[in-house]
Formats: structure tokens, C-alpha cells, sequence
């Protein structure tokens, strides 16, 4: 074992309160320096990515997957699937002999089947099945993508064989299946879990067929986890994965130049130059298929105004946004996707910055005084946005400058996306990597009207005529017609200004050399299945 890898282990294990490794002295110990705690380990309740996209690719599998650093869905714990003719019916055939992990409490006494995929999928449809209400029972991404109102039925023919029955035809339905809301869960774990009257350890400690297994959880500090040894796919080539959770990311990387952990997310813009040049580091990066955002709450006043929200989007200097928040790593948002997604209407014009035409249009909406208002800030980094609460001080100037006054609200992470969900806000600063691909994941998952209801769409903007665009688009497999419908309901978007739309960024990974396998994802995951260090 190296002494980078030791180094990063004892900073790791210190954190943790001096946890012994797994494999011993000599495991080989991969520390990623995480930028905040997960919101929790049940992939089935969370969107926001913090921790958790890592987390939950290490523990579970899901019936189909994604290609590595693609978009490409290919098998997983399906060995294969055909769909009917019509499009309504998904069968999958099932990879057999896929071992549980055990933990704490509980030896599985079978491998994964068929059961596993009709929990997991029950639970977060049927209000009256037993555990859809353990732990709060709000399932953000299977509600705002209106899977209830779509699926017909979720059945079991055999042990080894699952069938989903639509109502009508969706076109991203298998993409949909990839995402980490899909990820399996052990209906025999649950089983036990809920004799034992302590149901809610499903979600809280959890028991996956990942490559890798949950050894420990302090918050805030470390999560550790150990490989899966008997793993469908092979044992993975690292023994332990160590999450050392580091908000700041000039600490992030005054670790990762120590050798206290391999690789950290979400580098501040104005270090990449410098770490390019230490010869113990290697920077990767690509264009990222994401999305940040300013939304107006549509449900209070004065944002229900569409000229109150087009006057906000001319109001701000975007260029200068992205000159003091981006330093070049970003490009400027039009639309609600990314220019690299397909449908992506080049011919919309943004608003320009034109603060005297924002006060002539607030004057028009009765605002010729400007008015008071809150402006949320979120407190961590994301793929997105480098630094949330400068840029709410770069809009907050421009906004007094129209009559405009804007208090900064900022709370921790997994409080600022509870509260956000709930509409406590009338502004806020939030943003979106793409889970799939699909002009879907982005146009009707965050501006939809089933969204609107359940918490995806912050700014709980529900507009019939884009909704039945983008509602229309899900139903049919033609892409040309997908891309027409998908065209207007941008224009309509961009007309009523549910947001301002910030940046597409360029996302950067700084590891240390000694990293091989590390492939970075389209879609903002961290895949260590892959990892070794030599």
C-alpha cells in the first residue's frame, strides 16, 4: 500500500473516530473528498445529488443502467427486456443469482428477484401498501414525473420475470428506469425490518447489490464503505471508500494536494489553472449537461405577474454573473436544457440586460416603486453554480438599481431543499443535472404541473398550454415531432419567465495520479465501481 493511500485512510479514519479499515493495514483505501452529507440513503426521496449519487450507485443496482460516461441504457439486474408493439407493455427477464448485502440485524436468506422490483416500485405507488408512508412517504422524482398516473400495473409472472403496463405510450420510460428513484430495494429486508417494528432502517441503513456496502455514517464527517465481495460484477479493485465530507472546497483541495483524499468534486473556477500545473494532480472535464436557475414562485404575489418576472430577467447582468461566479467555466443560459440535449431551440433570444425596460415593465405591473423581496441562496457548491451566495449579491445590486430590494436567505442544505419543496420561498437560486438524457428529465420534471405539485418544479409554475406540450411529447416515440413540441413549449417558457436562467457549466475533476479508471459521467455521477490505485 502506498503512503498516499495511508495518509488518506488516517485523515479519513480520524474523522470517523479511528474506524479500523475492513481489509486491514494493507486494504487499499480510496478517500473522496465529498462537498457536503447526503440528505439520506434512499435514493427513492432525494434529487439533490449532494453525496448521494455516489452513495447510491456504490450500495444499489437498478434494473437497467446507465452506459459509463454515456447515456446509452444497457442492463444491470435485467439481463434483457422487450417492449410490446404498442409501446404499454415493458417485460424485463431478471439477472439471477445477485447476492444482498447483509448488515446489522440482518442475513438475507435469498438472492434478488422479482419481489424486490414489485416493492420497490409499489411502495412508492400504492398509498395503501405498507411501507409507502415509512419515513414521510414523499417520493419527489416518481410523483413530479407523473409515474402513478401512468402506470397500469407492475406485476410478477415468475420469480425471475417483472411486467410494466402502461396507460399510454412514454417515450422515456426505459431512460426513466435508470435513474437512482429505480433503484432496488430487498423486500425481504423490509419484511424483517418491519416485524422487527423498526421499518424505517430501510431507509436509514441501507441493503443494496451494489459493488459496494454501508460500514458507517457519522454526519458531517465520513461515510465509509467496504467492497461487496460477492458482487454480481466482480469484486471491485478497491477494499475501502471513504467519503470525507468537506464542504469548502479550498479545503477540498488543500487535502487533495496533502494525499488526504484521491479526488474532490466541484473545485473552485479560479484553482483549475493551478492544479492543472502540480504534477501530482490531473484535472478532467467536460461540458456539463446541466442547468442554473433563478426561480420566481409563481404561487405569491408578485411573481403569479408575468411582467414582474420578464422585468426581473432584464434586470440582471447575466455576462457579468458569469465573468465574477463562472470565470469561464460557464456559458450563458436561454433555454430551460443544455445546447448538447436534442431538441434545444438555438433560435430563442434571451432577454437582454435592460434595466431601464425592467422599471418601464414594473411600472406597468403597478411596481413603479419596486417592491420587497426574499432572494434563497443555496449554502454548497453544486455542478451548476460555484458559489450560490455571490451570485445572490451580484442580483441582489442589479435588483436595487430597478426599486428592487432582495434580502439573501440561506439555511444547511438538506433544510434549504425541504423548505424550497414547501414554497416557503418567493425567490431562489437552484439548478439541475440532467438524470437521463431526455429534454423530458428537464421540460416537464421541473416545469411540469404534476411537478408543481410535488416539489421538483420550484417555481411551482403550472401553465396549461406548455404543460400539454410537454405532456403530449412524452407520448409519442417520434423524435421529430418529440423535438417540434418540445421547440414550442421553450418558447412558451421563455415568454412567461418562470425563471431566469443562469449558466450551462463546465464541470472539472481534480484526482491525484495515482487515480486510473475514473470516468467522468455526462450526467454529474461518481462511479467508483471502475477505480484503482496504482
Amino acid at each position: 500500500m502506498r503512503r498516499g493511500w495511508l495518509a488518506a485512510a488516517a485523515a479519513a479514519m480520524a474523522l470517523a473516530g479511528a474506524l479500523a479499515p475492513s481489509g486491514g493495514a494493507w486494504s487499499k483505501t480510496f478517500v473522496f473528498c465529498s462537498e457536503g452529507s447526503p440528505e439520506g440513503f434512499n435514493p427513492q426521496f432525494y434529487t439533490s445529488g449532494t453525496s448521494f449519487d455516489a452513495s447510491s450507485r456504490a450500495v444499489y443496482n437498478r434494473l437497467v443502467e446507465f452506459e459509463r460516461g454515456t447515456t446509452k441504457v444497457v442492463p444491470s439486474l435485467a439481463e434483457s427486456w422487450t417492449i410490446s408493439a404498442d409501446g404499454l407493455t415493458y417485460t424485463f427477464t431478471l439477472r439471477r443469482d445477485v447476492k444482498w448485502h447483509a448488515t446489522k440485524g440482518f442475513t438475507p436468506s435469498r438472492a434478488f428477484n422479482a419481489e424486490d422490483v414489485a416493492f420497490t416500485f409499489l411502495r412508492q405507488w400504492k398509498t395503501d401498501h405498507p411501507f409507502h408512508a415509512v419515513s414521510g412517504g414523499k417520493y419527489e422524482y416518481f410523483n413530479s414525473m407523473g409515474l402513478g398516473r401512468l402506470l397500469k400495473t407492475v406485476d410478477k409472472p415468475d420469480d425471475y420475470t417483472v411486467r410494466f403496463v402502461l396507460n399510454q405510450p412514454e417515450a422515456p420510460f426505459l431512460a426513466d428506469l435508470a435513474m437512482a428513484f429505480a433503484s432496488i430495494l430487498s423486500a425481504e429486508y423490509g419484511e424483517a425490518m418491519r416485524r422487527a417494528g423498526t421499518p424505517e432502517k430501510v431507509d436509514l441503513e441501507p441493503v443494496g447489490t451494489g459493488p459496494f456496502q454501508l460500514v458507517a455514517y457519522q454526519k458531517d464527517a465520513v461515510i465509509r464503505y467496504r467492497a461487496h465481495p460477492d458482487y454480481f460484477g466482480g469484486r471491485a479493485k478497491l477494499d475501502d471508500l471513504v467519503f470525507a465530507i468537506t464542504p469548502d472546497a479550498a479545503v477540498r483541495y488543500a487535502k487533495l494536494r496533502a494525499g488526504e483524499c484521491h479526488l474532490m468534486p466541484y473545485p473552485n473556477p479560479a484553482d483549475v489553472e493551478q492544479m492543472r500545473k502540480d504534477p501530482a494532480l490531473k484535472v478532467d472535464s467536460q461540458e456539463g449537461l446541466n442547468i442554473g436557475y433563478w426561480a420566481f414562485n409563481t404561487e405569491k404575489k408578485p411573481f403569479d405577474d408575468r411582467r414582474v418576472r420578464q422585468a426581473l430577467n432584464l434586470a440582471v447582468d447575466k455576462r457579468a454573473i458569469i465573468e465574477a461566479i463562472y470565470l469561464g467555466a460557464g456559458a450563458a443560459a436561454t433555454n430551460p436544457i443544455p445546447p448538447t440535449i436534442w431538441s434545444y431551440d438555438a433560435a430563442i433570444k434571451d432577454y437582454p440586460y435592460d434595466p431601464e425596460a425592467a422599471r418601464k415593465l414594473l411600472a406597468e405591473a403597478g411596481y413603479a416603486n419596486g417592491f420587497e423581496t426574499d432572494l434563497w441562496a443555496m449554502p454548497v457548491q453544486r455542478p451548476y453554480n460555484p458559489n450560490a451566495r455571490r451570485m445572490a449579491e451580484v442580483i441582489q445590486a442589479d435588483l436595487a438599481k430597478v426599486g428592487v430590494k432582495a434580502r439573501i436567505v440561506t439555511y444547511e442544505w438538506a433544510e434549504y431543499l425541504k423548505r424550497t419543496k414547501d414554497g416557503e420561498h418567493q425567490t431562489m437560486l437552484m439548478g439541475w443535472t440532467g438524470d437521463n438524457g431526455d429534454p423530458d428529465n428537464f421540460l416537464h420534471t421541473l416545469l411540469g404541473c404534476d411537478a408543481a405539485k410535488d416539489g421538483t418544479n420550484r417555481a411551482r409554475w403550472c401553465y396549461k398550454p406548455y404543460d400539454d406540450l410537454v405532456v403530449a411529447a412524452k407520448q409519442t416515440t417520434d423524435v421529430e415531432k418529440r423535438t417540434e413540441l418540445y421547440r414550442q413549449a421553450q418558447a412558451i417558457f421563455k415568454q412567461e419567465a418562470p425563471w431566469y436562467t443562469i449558466a450551462h457549466s463546465v464541470q472539472f475533476k481534480p484526482m491525484r495520479k495515482e487515480v486510473v479508471g475514473f470516468k467522468m459521467s455526462p450526467l454529474g455521477g461518481h462511479d467508483f465501481y471502475p477505480v484503482d490505485l496504482q
